[in-house]
């Protein structure tokens, strides 16, 4: 089968980069051909090693946008969205199936004013997670192209409905994990009674880490431990913000700190170095939305500490690490010195549970699951 991925978000790398590669890779390794659909203007952070087709129109970063600014780049994307619409559906011959990898309930309404949604092959919409304001505008459209059998919207989620509606033309799945694809993977060691703990991703505000570090430096161990903190930034106040954070505890015992984005074999191996994985931000989006650093911890095999409302529903399938009350630091400040404290005694069901998630959230089933998809 040929199967063409359209991709027209540019970001300076993260989780939409590998989710691509699970896409590309995984549908390889099952014997389709893949080949890309971009923007003229498109930069690609990474090399797939798969054919490019080039489209008119520039894609559209939101990065730097503000106020008006914002508002323009919103219109100018809508307006380039139609003229990308327009020469996939001219290009159907050439592929099997199409896919556009991060979607939301905005590229269905444009569908709804294209003529792409009569296209003659599937067509596969990912949506990464929908929460309850988006869910009614989702299902609208959704409801809208019901009788356009080839139009498929996948959501990415734990349930098999959205907020208990169902609809024939609507599919939920698991998301992927991410795995060490450059790596490999070494059984675990801790070495020298040191416990290394990473806390990695895309560095925002919300995620409050000032308020982790202080409850980390408290923090009653009876082993040596080590925080590492990577954060890489896409805006200008963030940047700042975490510069700030950085001078401020520059050379404290027990912390290191890295300001840079890191992609493919880099990445990989900074998650490989640590122990274990802290992720305790909390906001409600993350109840909708798979935790892109979640599901790196499972497929590394990372044990975690995790905010309570960060995909709960995999803490009820599995023991991957520890959670604690979201937006509580003197909860935090409990879970995690247990978890640091008890880690070798854990870590056997950790290891077990983290093996189970893996491999049923594992990027081949996900692939097998959208190839499923794509022939019903």
């Amino acid at each position: 089968m040929r199967i063409a991925i359209f991709e027209n978000i540019m970001t300076p790398g993260g989780h939409e980069v590998e989710f691509d590669r699970i896409l590309v890779e995984e549908f390889h390794a099952l014997g389709h051909e893949v080949e890309f659909y971009v923007p003229q203007n498109f930069i690609f952070q990474f090399d797939y090693k798969t054919p490019v087709n080039r489209l008119k129109g520039d894609a559209v970063t939101y990065t730097k946008s503000r106020g008006l600014k914002k508002i323009f780049a919103a219109f100018k994307r809508e307006f380039n969205r139609q003229l990308w619409y327009t020469q996939l559906l001219n290009s159907q011959k050439k592929f099997d199936a199409l896919i556009i990898p991060t979607s939301t309930y905005r590229y269905l309404r444009a569908l709804n004013h294209s003529d792409l949604k009569n296209i003659s092959v599937p067509l596969i919409f990912i949506l990464h997670g929908i929460n309850p304001t988006e869910a009614p505008k989702f299902l609208a459209e959704a409801d809208k192209l019901a009788k356009n059998k080839n139009i498929k919207p996948v959501v990415l989620t734990f349930t098999d409905n959205i907020f208990g509606e169902r609809r024939d033309n609507i599919f939920t799945i698991y998301p992927p994990t991410y795995t060490a694809r450059d790596l490999t993977t070494n059984s675990y060691q801790l070495t020298a009674n040191q416990l290394k703990i990473g806390f990695f991703g895309q560095y925002r505000r919300e995620k409050n880490l000032r308020g982790l570090l202080e409850v980390y430096l408290k923090g009653n161990y009876t082993r040596k431990v080590e925080l590492q903190v990577q954060g890489s930034t896409m805006h200008a106040e963030d940047a700042e913000d975490f510069e700030k954070i950085i001078n401020q505890y520059r050379g404290v015992e027990g912390l290191s700190f890295l300001h840079k984005g890191l992609i493919g074999t880099e990445w990989q191996q900074a998650i490989m170095n640590v122990d274990a994985l802290l992720m305790p931000y909390s906001a409600p989006r993350y109840r909708y939305h798979w935790g892109g650093m979640l599901f790196t911890a499972i497929g590394f095999g990372k044990p975690v500490v995790a905010s309570d409302d960060m995909n709960p529903e995999v803490f009820d399938l599995y023991r991957v690490g520890e959670t604690f009350q979201s937006g509580n630091l003197d909860d935090l400040a409990r879970v995690l010195e247990t978890f640091i404290n008890d880690f070798d005694k854990n870590f056997p069901t950790y290891k077990k549970d983290l093996q189970a998630a893996g491999e049923d959230f594992s990027p081949v089933n996900f692939a097998r699951r959208l190839e499923k998809i794509i022939w019903q």
